[in-house]
């Protein structure tokens, strides 16, 4: 009886051990392996067994393109324009060994850097050229990021802008800007309706006059 309780126990502490070190990493990620606290190596998808007590599963990466949200921010145009922008970028770990020991956390890393190259680009130009700019703007964050993550494991994608809102008083100033653009043009085509009809009268009369004449 004794025997049997001990196989069981035996059995039971095998199942465990088993349940504990035998890993399977799914498609698209990696998991990063320690021995006693120091880098062993990097499991790729498909299924591991560790050493027991020795090995232990210190990160796990995701490879898929990842969005990260930049919340709102307050930037300044060259001509002392404040502008609340937001946007998104997308990332991708392509090294995880390096995304795990290179820094401490390169989701909030990234995302600081991308509103401080933001605020910076913003602040060389002036606000019409700000809404011109999106693309020139979006590229600007992404090498910027890209320059400084090189020892970080990721790559940045792409970066967009999501809005760009100007303070209420310049929302109306452009749209009595805007007003006036389209009353100017209104007025330009009455003008040359008005001058095209008095061609064409004119026209008429005479050509009614040559008529009679002959």
């Amino acid at each position: 009886m004794e025997l049997l309780f001990g196989v069981i126990v035996f059995v039971v502490f095998i199942v465990v051990i088993l349940i504990k070190t035998a890993i399977v990493v799914p498609q698209r990620h990696e998991y990063i392996v320690e021995r006693l606290g120091k880098y062993r190596t990097t499991l790729e998808a498909g299924f591991h067994i560790l050493v027991p007590f020795l090995d232990k599963i210190a990160y796990r990466r995701n490879l898929k393109e990842l969005p990260v949200d930049i919340g709102g921010q307050t930037c300044i145009t060259a001509d002392n324009v404040t502008l609340e922008v937001d946007g998104i970028m997308y990332i991708q770990v392509v090294n995880s060994k390096q995304s795990a020991y290179g820094i401490d956390n390169y989701h909030f890393a990234a995302s600081q850097l991308a509103q401080t190259s933001l605020r910076s680009a913003i602040g060389k130009i002036s606000l019409d050229n700000t809404f011109e700019a999106r693309e020139t703007l979006n590229q600007q964050v992404v090498d910027a990021i890209d320059d400084a993550a090189q020892n970080w494991g990721i790559k940045v994608l792409r970066y967009e802008i999501k809005d760009i809102q100007p303070p209420r008083s310049v929302l109306d100033a452009m749209e009595k800007q805007m007003q006036a653009e389209r009353e100017k043009r209104a007025e330009i085509a009455r003008s040359e309706g008005d001058k095209q009809s008095v061609i064409n009268r004119a026209e008429g009369q005479r050509s009614e006059a040559i008529a009679k004449s002959e």
